[in-house]
């Protein structure tokens, strides 16, 4: 973030103002406290506690603690709450002088807590770091904004100005009409972008009603390239707020428009600032490998990638979520799409992730299936092209407790993520898959009851 954030200036800051800690926790939610911003010299002490626990809530805010172990179990222990300056940034809608940090959960011990999202991405980033390599990463954040009687009605609206007779206008790919429409929200996103210090760069209308784009540009930091796009979701929240919207990140709200992707771009350099993958005009020898090292641990990942049930409602045939597990050059309906192969700019784009994916398990995720290609020379198989696709391809699952039960199982999750943090997070989501399918929904009443 920017430099100028470092320091407070008491005497410009409303009195009010204030220092939000925040923690991310398992499915992306921001945790933490707000302290005075005259009381600040706490939160740099390392005096800022939490429960840990507040980094294994599930999607409801249940503990779990038959699960997790580490709530009434353990007496529900502090951690403490270690701020990372790289992350300290504004807070626009606040006071003024209004700051915000996210934190690493540490035990008291001063370890970092196995249980911290971010924790586990540095621990990743570790044995880059051995290798003498840097990732450098980039987001695309999709997003859709929406009429806020949702609460009332209990169904999403697009916003009424890209409405007509109570029907949408069709696709809005690119379309300024649509951006001009929703101008002064997205005006607002760039004005807390800028105030933020955060890397936002273009931003695009995208095919449902309501749904843009922003995208990040890189970062040689991982951790810093997640926080972000925490942030910029964060960003898209206040200033749908500010407009009397609701925003949402949730992968698939409408059936019968687009789904919201999260797409990752990723390049690795060298300790001279060289990119390893580049061609060079030749065979892509390396970005191969790493494709095929991502493609390889895909299946097992995918619950990192789609961590909710209404997430697999994106993996549809014929659409740009991909439900293959293939590889392409500049191919956008692929899962991992090669946009450059030569020079500074070559690297791959994982497209599978959904907007509703955790920045940080995601980028743990992939960058540790990017490690498997890096430690072998590994075959990602044919390559899909506009006139020739593999025959008989391995396929995404549609299911969620199918991908429940493959990270559960999975070594390769094991070795990236712990294998304390796999049993919690597999049987958490287990249990959330399990309440998807005992409730019976709308559909099941209208189609069957009037005919069984």
């Amino acid at each position: 973030m920017t430099a100028s954030t470092e320091a407070a200036d008491l005497t410009a800051a409303d009195p009010s103002a204030r220092i939000e800690v925040l923690l991310v926790g398992m499915n992306g939610d921001l945790r933490g406290k707000m302290i005075p911003l005259k009381a600040e010299d706490k939160v740099w002490k390392n005096t800022v506690r939490l429960p840990a626990s507040t980094q294994s809530l599930d999607i409801w805010g249940d503990d779990n603690d038959d699960i997790t172990k580490i709530s009434l179990t353990l007496g529900d222990p502090d951690g403490i709450c270690t701020p990372d300056k790289n992350s300290l940034t504004t807070l626009p809608w606040g006071p003024a002088g209004s700051k915000q940090v996210l934190a690493t959960m540490h035990t008291l011990d001063g370890e970092p807590h196995y249980v911290c999202p971010r924790a586990i991405l540095a621990n990743v980033l570790k044995r880059f770091e051995e290798k003498g390599l840097t990732p450098v990463v980039a987001t695309e954040l999709e997003f859709y904004v929406m009429e806020p009687d949702f609460r009332e009605t209990g169904v999403p609206m697009p916003p009424k100005a890209l409405v007509m007779n109570g029907e949408v206008e069709g696709y809005q790919l690119y379309d300024m009409r649509a951006t001009a429409a929703m101008e002064d929200f997205l005006e607002t996103v760039r004005e807390y972008c800028d105030h933020m210090g955060l890397p936002a760069d273009a931003t695009t209308a995208e095919f449902g009603p309501g749904q843009f784009e922003v995208n990040l540009l890189h970062k040689p930091n991982a951790i810093s390239a997640a926080d972000d796009c925490i942030y910029l979701k964060r960003v898209v929240d206040f200033a749908a707020r500010r407009h009397g919207f609701k925003a949402t990140c949730m992968a698939k709200p409408y059936g019968d428009h687009a789904g919201s992707g999260l797409h990752v771009h990723a390049s690795i350099i060298d300790r001279q600032g060289k990119n390893i993958l580049d061609a060079k005009g030749g065979d892509p020898v390396k970005l191969k490998s790493i494709t095929a090292g991502m493609l390889k641990s895909m299946q097992d990942a995918q619950l990192i990638f789609a961590p909710f049930a209404n997430s697999y409602r994106r993996f549809q045939p014929g659409s740009f979520a991909p439900d293959k597990i293939d590889w392409g050059f500049g191919n956008r309906g692929t899962a991992i799409r090669i946009p450059d192969k030569d020079g500074p700019a070559a690297r791959i784009e994982h497209r599978v992730a959904g907007a509703d994916a955790n920045p940080h398990l995601l980028l743990a995720a992939i960058l540790g299936g990017i490690l498997l290609g890096l430690d072998e020379d590994l075959d990602p198989g044919p390559v899909t092209t506009p006139d020739s696709a593999p025959e008989n391809p391995e396929m995404l699952t549609y299911d969620f407790l199918t991908a429940v039960e493959r990270f559960r199982s999975s070594a390769f999750i094991r070795q990236i993520f712990g294998a304390e943090y796999q049993r919690i997070y597999g049987d958490t989501k287990r249990k959330e898959a399990m309440a998807y399918l005992r409730t019976v929904s709308s559909f099941d009443y209208q189609t069957y009851l009037p005919r069984i």
